[in-house]
């Protein structure tokens, strides 16, 4: 039973997760070389793999009939019966109440974070997965929660830690537009059969699609600029540096859109970004100028 439920928590998309890390990149304090600090996020993490992977329990269980259609989905333990809808409810009820418990123990913000990030997740399962533009709204808010509760994970040891607006907006439109780009996939990848799998599919075209991703991808790109330069980040990191970062995001959605639209790419943006080797080292040199500018160029070591 152990490794039937261990996947249906889908471990690779734990990677969506790692968004949480981003309340240490983005840090005043100098917490991103606190241990401490570390282990408060990862606590943070862990909690959030237990809550997303309950959430991925109850959509198994909501749908199992559809996911026995899909050529992937009915691979999946409750789908292919190797975990049964007894013992799936069981495993849903104990990592979710494990999930929040250790939640309330690590901060209000936190906790509150994690419930609602559960609570938008049952509204999405029953009922707005099936609202058109809701739905990747929905999807998109799930990693606004995250990146919240990243905050919130580090309360404990910086009271006056917080998010930007600015940065909360570019989340929210890189979600959206990452969202979007998987429902294009879908039905470019399964056209006529596209609602058998996704019944929402049926409210989206390409042309739609397409036209929503472009606005998405531009404001996601204008919004993380104006985080760049504004007068807040600006005071609050001591350097105008963090606007030199901007040329690695334009580069990382323009290289999303081609491999969605050239490649046929998309379905799973997890699996795109751990395939793809240039998005990988482009994330890879973000993060690091990130730290830089942020952390080590106040100290002299890199100033520029």
């Amino acid at each position: 039973m152990i490794a039937p439920v261990f996947f249906s928590l889908r471990p690779k998309q734990w990677i969506k997760n790692l968004i949480l890390f981003a309340a240490l990149m983005f840090s005043e304090k100098g917490l991103l070389l606190e241990p401490m600090a570390w282990l408060y996020a990862f606590a943070g993490f862990l909690i959030f793999c237990g809550l997303s992977g309950s959430v991925y329990l109850l959509n198994d269980i909501a749908d199992v009939e559809k996911d026995r259609l899909h050529p992937k989905k009915s691979l999946r333990p409750i789908a292919a019966g190797e975990l049964s809808m007894t013992e799936g409810k069981a495993a849903l009820i104990v990592i979710l109440l494990i999930s929040l418990v250790a939640a309330y123990n690590l901060s209000q913000l936190f906790f509150f974070m994690a419930l609602a990030y559960f609570m938008l997740n049952l509204a999405y399962s029953f009922k707005l997965k099936n609202v058109v533009i809701l739905d990747v709204m929905c999807i998109a808010a799930g990693f606004v929660l995250r990146a919240t509760a990243g905050v919130g994970s580090l309360k404990g040891l910086e009271p006056s830690i917080y998010i930007s607006h600015w940065l909360i907006l570019s989340t929210m439109m890189l979600a959206m537009f990452l969202g979007l780009a998987k429902r294009r996939q879908e039905i470019a990848t399964y056209q006529d059969e596209a609602v058998l799998h996704r019944k929402i599919l049926a409210q989206y075209s390409l042309s739609f699609i397409d036209q929503m991703t472009s606005i998405l991808a531009a404001m996601a790109i204008v919004t993380y600029s104006f985080y760049t330069v504004s007068a807040d980040t600006i005071a609050k990191f001591g350097s105008d540096k963090l606007v030199y970062t901007v040329p690695m995001v334009l580069y990382g959605i323009l290289r999303y859109l081609y491999l969605i639209h050239i490649q046929d790419q998309g379905e799973n943006p997890s699996e795109v970004v751990m395939r793809d080797r240039p998005l990988q080292i482009n994330l890879v040199i973000w993060a690091i100028a990130v730290v830089i500018i942020i952390h080590f160029s106040k100290s002299g070591w890199f100033n520029f």
